[in-house]
């Protein structure tokens, strides 16, 4: 009987897997561009740019996914699979198609039927069973559980083929070409067959074939007034940076120095190589790479971030702090920028830079105030500056929103009993306090 009910568990986790992801990889510079290049499509789908975030996932594989919300998730893998922007962007107004048609939280739609054929087949199979007829009983749960399989897969099918469409009527009325779209789905074909799955069958996948989703878009892209516009040369840039410095941080190094060998002087291969050196332990050759960079770009904010950061990363805070302060200043203060810049002011151990800390940290929580680690070094500041109630404060937040929420409720508590009553951080820490004993309290009942 076990084997039937993980048969069926197994059906159920095909609309989950894409959650189970590494890690989330923040980056400023990949943000902006992320941020910039689907901007127009977001409109396009009727919702707000300042809600819809895209975030880029470590994970080597070529995928992207929703969960809900209005969050799109890709995979570094289709980053690096990718030839240019506009076949991510193509894969951006997918991802959107479906959070705008509600596929996630129509997803019951999908589960209700399937779920009613397997546990009809488990009640007919044990019935079966329970008469004598052990074999005929297997076959009932089989064939049920074959039957729930194929519901779903259909279904999410449809939805994928209905989130093409959609996706592609918001390249077209935001602008964008869909010749990227379909260049991604090309790609994937070949991916198919490359790996011997040309002779597949349709109907046990839970996407169209990729060839399908090109004959079944290609009408209707090239029909679009925005077909042949150009590609954009300055988020071609960009693109192929991020693309690079992507390949030097999550790649071994060993492979981004083939695929960017020293002889090479472009400024991508300076970028991959400052990453792949720095992630290596070599900082004087990773050093040397962003200052061949800042040579060429001197003001440019994400060749002087790595500097920094590199420099910070060696021991040396006293010297990251200029070009991690011009990086905050350029970006008129990015956020994940700005928590690099105050952590090398908190380590450099001056007590004269910890103001200066404590005012870009704030900044930093205010713009980004799920970013843990700016977080943690905002409490680090405070506590140094002897203010232990909000020291307190900070460490609540932070253990709030990664889970911790024993941490969190005994940290706020902590920070109400040495905060003004009613003020905005006292309040702020009774919120926390309360979530998170709510939080708790629920652990407590699903346990018994």
């Amino acid at each position: 009987m076990k084997r039937y009910f993980a048969i069926f568990a197994a059906l159920i986790l095909i609309w989950v897997q894409p959650a189970r992801a590494q890690s989330i990889l923040r980056d400023a510079e990949t943000e902006a561009m992320f941020k910039d290049m689907s901007r127009q499509m977001i409109i396009a789908a009727g919702l707000s740019p300042n809600n819809v975030q895209v975030v880029l996932v470590n994970d080597d594989s070529i995928n992207a996914f929703v969960v809900g919300g209005q969050t799109v998730y890709i995979h570094s893998g289709l980053i690096q699979a990718a030839d240019n922007a506009n076949q991510v962007q193509g894969v951006i107004a997918h991802e959107l198609g479906h959070i705008a048609d509600g596929h996630v939280v129509l997803a019951d739609a999908g589960y209700k039927p399937a779920l009613g054929i397997s546990l009809l087949s488990m009640v007919l199979g044990i019935a079966a069973v329970a008469a004598g007829a052990g074999e005929a009983g297997a076959g009932i749960f089989a064939a049920g559980q074959q039957a729930a399989l194929g519901k779903v897969l259909a279904f999410t099918r449809v939805q994928e083929a209905t989130a093409d469409a959609t996706g592609a009527k918001f390249l077209r009325e935001a602008g964008i070409s869909g010749k990227g779209m379909l260049q991604f789905f090309k790609k994937l074909a070949n991916e198919e067959y490359s790996y011997g799955l040309a002779n597949i069958d349709p109907y046990a996948q839970t996407h169209p074939l990729s060839n399908e989703r090109v004959a079944t878009l290609t009408a209707d892209l090239k029909a679009s007034p925005a077909w042949n516009t150009p590609l954009d040369p300055a988020l071609e840039e960009r693109f192929k940076r991020v693309k690079a410095k992507l390949e030097g941080y999550v790649a071994p190094y060993a492979r981004t120095l083939n695929d960017y060998p020293e002889g090479d002087n472009s400024i991508y291969a300076r970028y991959a190589r400052a990453y792949a050196w720095h992630k290596a332990g070599y900082p004087d050759k990773a050093d040397a790479e962003t200052l061949a960079l800042i040579a060429a770009r001197p003001h440019d904010p994400y060749f002087l971030e790595i500097r920094g950061q590199i420099l910070l990363e060696a021991g040396r805070p006293r010297d990251a702090i200029a070009p991690l302060k011009e990086a905050s200043e350029l970006t008129r203060y990015d956020p994940l920028i700005v928590t690099t810049y105050g952590h090398a002011l908190i380590a450099t151990e001056d007590k004269s830079n910890y103001a200066e800390a404590e005012r870009v940290l704030r900044i930093a929580v205010n713009k980004d105030s799920d970013n843990p680690f700016a977080w943690y070094q905002l409490g680090t500041v405070y506590e140094l500056k002897g203010d232990t109630p909000r020291a307190m404060l900070a460490t609540a937040e932070r253990a709030s929103m990664t889970g911790d929420f024993r941490t969190a409720v005994y940290s706020a508590r902590g920070a109400m009993a040495g905060l003004p009553p009613n003020s905005a951080d006292w309040i702020r820490a009774q919120d926390i306090a309360l979530t998170g004993q709510n939080q708790l309290d629920d652990q407590k009942r699903k346990k018994k």
